[in-house]
């Protein structure tokens, strides 16, 4: 590892500071921090998804900071952790009495209650004053007080120091009148940040790690009539192991069906025009029996998010999260969010997500339920940003997340000179998409109807940045540890379309991937897709292989085709016809494909092929031209379609042929042809029809002997393994009529 002195540099309040950086083993420097945060204080944010121009792939994290920064409604405490943060406090409470939205402000030598070192006590004032509302941001608050310590500390020397933590859902009500219906506790914290002095950053790109230390260098006050420094003095902290809990009294806070009940109570507020959107959720418990590090590396593998987090907040609470949503991000004077809704399940494969991705696109409910937040969030953006600069940069893009899939808008704007990034992030408190629209009214609606307290869901996480910036996602799909129990609330987006009981699933599918990270349950997603397979390769008799040739009409799939018979395992060598036609004279072969190809069946003599492997009991399975090849050797005709099929999707009909056992009445197949067979002949049936009456499937009423028109192997006829089911149903009912004909 090597240091280095970096840079020295004075913030805007005066501080003199003392950067410098270690390269550390980029291996292991997060994880480190990660097991660290099981008994020590602090904060690791993880990105593990990554979408160009909205996430980036980083890690920021740390331990033992000096000073932590805790609000209680209009009541906040900057508590020293060490004796580094004593030091800080001396320039912090100069700079805090300056501000005039502090009613009372008093500093606490170290040992007060519970407090092992020294402590400043604020109190907010509780203003009475009509505020327009493009200033709404600047009413007295606690961020008046975090607003004073980031203009004390500021520096554009420095993109890393700044506030980390979580702020949470009630702080709302510091700028909103919401009559409060649930109980609260009165120890319940509703911000929890720490001013860190030790940083570790990892760059997943670059594949480097380093940490950057520094040393605050502060000035004579009235209590200390000399300059202090920070070094020499050890970044310390005080260690507490966590503690697992072994059982819940209850594992959520809605019984089956109540969820759905408040889903018609909302359905009644929009026909009333008193909501047009709500986004209520309800809490699950489970016992956490495996630390926080634990079930937080389970979460990153499974459920990779842009927004992930660490958190150990003190007081045996941790949050744990995996977060989709961008909240607020200010860089300089630009304003971004990413409002997200519109939500479908992950399908099996890529094929099934591509298709749930269309059901997505093409759902006027989804639609509906995003532009509405987007509209919202524009407002929200309006109140302080220059005239004309927002604007809306992608709409409806896909995000495809471990079980989930979502439509994303992605919404810019400049902030107003006189505005900075709390503003932005308080002109947003909180995002539309976990409260509703018109948002006053659909917090009043959640505040009746949850049967909880919010805590931290619907509030943020993230960083306030000492540079003026700010990064923070969206406190969704986290779960709070307190206790050693895992709370985990999940909520739906409601509009006049919602389904009740489809809503209610919605949450349960929401909190399943965390539920399953607490209960360390192992998600193997290409398992289900690859569990027909597999089940084909164990099928295979042991005696003896199936052997196969597949005939190559001159065709670009044919070893696509190949393979899907291999993986009935099957023994196959593929020939052009000529070879082929040799090859069957001297080997033994069980069963024939008649691969597709261009042009006609006459340019490949295919009724000699075809005789051939009728004078010697051997199987045929045709596909596309050997379909034709087939119609036209038993006495039918071809003709040409208007318009050729190449590359297309078709939606094709079955009549429950044993061919086609497994498979749904109605799939969708690719097809690559412009020839059809137009009669048909008696000896042939048709066991499936496209959706315009063109023969897609014959079989031989007496012969082993079948084809079909569209492409199996083709990517368009992924879907459900359809393709795979039916080479292996060709297989098996084809070369067992033959064997069965050989004994008789």
């Amino acid at each position: 590892m090597h240091t280095q002195n970096q840079i020295q540099y004075q913030t805007k309040g005066g501080i003199n500071i003392s950067r410098s950086q270690t390269v550390l083993p980029y291996e292991s420097a997060i994880d480190a921090i990660t097991q660290q945060l099981d008994s020590q204080l602090g904060v690791l944010l993880a990105s593990s998804y990554e979408y160009p121009g909205r996430y980036t792939r980083w890690d920021i994290g740390f331990i033992n900071p000096p000073l932590q920064i805790i609000a209680r409604g209009l009541n906040l405490s900057i508590i020293a952790l060490n004796h580094r943060g004593e030091i800080l406090l001396n320039e912090l409470e100069q700079a805090l009495k300056q501000c005039r939205d502090i009613a009372n402000i008093e500093m606490f030598d170290a040992g007060r209650g519970s407090h092992e070192f020294a402590n400043i006590e604020v109190t907010v004032k509780l203003s009475r004053e009509e505020f327009c509302e493009e200033r709404r941001s600047r009413q007295p608050s606690v961020f008046s007080v975090l607003r004073a310590i980031v203009n004390l500390f500021h520096s554009d020397r420095d993109n890393y120091l700044g506030l980390y933590g979580a702020f949470g859902y009630d702080l709302s009500f510091q700028f909103e009148d919401i009559k409060r219906h649930q109980q609260r506790d009165p120890a319940q914290r509703d911000m929890v940040l720490y001013l860190p002095d030790q940083i570790v950053v990892a760059d997943h790109r670059g594949e480097q790690a380093i940490r950057y230390s520094y040393e605050f260098n502060c000035r004579p006050s009235a209590s200390v009539t000399h300059s202090e420094t920070t070094g020499g003095f050890r970044r310390s902290g005080l260690s507490q192991a966590y503690a697992p809990a072994i059982a819940v009294e209850q594992t959520g806070d809605h019984s089956p069906g109540e969820f759905a009940a408040s889903v018609e109570l909302a359905k009644q507020a929009f026909v009333k025009g008193e909501l047009f959107e709500v986004v209520p959720g309800q809490v699950f418990y489970e016992p956490c029996k495996d630390s926080p590090s634990q079930v937080f590396q389970r979460l990153k593998k499974s459920n990779p998010a842009p927004y992930g987090a660490l958190m150990n907040l003190g007081e045996q609470e941790y949050l744990v999260a995996a977060s989709p949503e961008m909240f607020v991000r200010v860089r300089a004077n630009e304003i971004e969010t990413c409002p997200i809704s519109g939500t479908v399940k992950r399908g099996i494969d890529a094929i099934s997500d591509a298709q749930q991705i269309k059901t997505l696109l093409n759902s006027s409910k989804d639609e509906a339920e995003l532009s509405m937040c987007t509209d919202v969030d524009r407002n929200d953006k309006a109140r302080v940003c220059e005239t004309g600069s927002v604007k809306i940069v992608g709409r409806r893009q896909i995000e495809i997340y471990s079980r989930l899939i979502h439509t994303v808008d992605h919404v810019k704007g400049r902030l107003k000179d006189e505005f900075d990034a709390l503003d932005g992030f308080l002109a947003h408190t909180w995002a539309v998409t976990v409260t509703g629209a018109p948002k006053h009214a659909a917090m009043e609606f959640i505040e009746q109807q949850e049967k909880s307290p919010r805590l931290w869901y619907g509030g943020a996480i993230g960083q306030i940045g000492f540079d003026g910036n700010l990064n923070t996602g969206l406190t969704l799909r986290t779960m709070r540890i307190k206790a050693g129990i895992a709370e985990i609330r999940a909520g739906a987006t409601l509009l006049i379309d919602s389904d009740p009981r489809a809503e209610e699933a919605e949450t349960r599918l929401k909190a399943s991937a965390l539920i399953d990270a607490v209960r360390a349950v192992t998600i193997n997603p290409d398992a289900k897709a690859n569990l027909f397979a597999r089940s084909l390769e164990n099928s295979t008799p042991a005696s003896k292989a199936i052997q196969v040739l597949m005939i190559d009409h001159q065709d670009s799939f044919v070893h696509n085709l190949a393979a899907y018979f291999r993986q009935c395992g099957v023994e196959l060598i593929t020939l052009r016809p000529a070879a082929a036609r040799k090859y069957l004279l001297q080997h033994p072969v069980d069963m024939v494909v008649l691969s597709p190809g261009p042009s006609t069946p006459s340019k490949f003599q295919m009724s000699d092929t075809i005789s051939l492997c009728l004078d010697k009991n051997i199987a045929i399975f045709g596909v596309c031209l050997g379909l034709q090849g087939l119609v036209e050797y038993f006495g039918g005709t071809l003709s040409q379609l208007d318009y050729p099929m190449h590359g297309k999707a078709s939606i094709i009909t079955h009549h429950d042929s044993p061919l086609f056992t497994g498979i749904e009445k109605s799939f969708n197949a690719g097809r690559y042809h412009s020839l059809i067979a137009q009669n048909v002949p008696d000896c042939l049936s048709v066991s499936a029809f496209s959706a315009n009456d063109v023969v897609m499937a014959i079989e031989h009423r007496s012969l082993p002997v079948a084809a079909v028109q569209f492409h199996p192997e083709s990517l368009l006829s992924l879907e459900n393994e359809m393709g795979l089911r039916l080479i292996a149903n060709a297989v098996r009912l084809l070369t067992q009529h033959c064997a069965t004909k050989q004994t008789a």
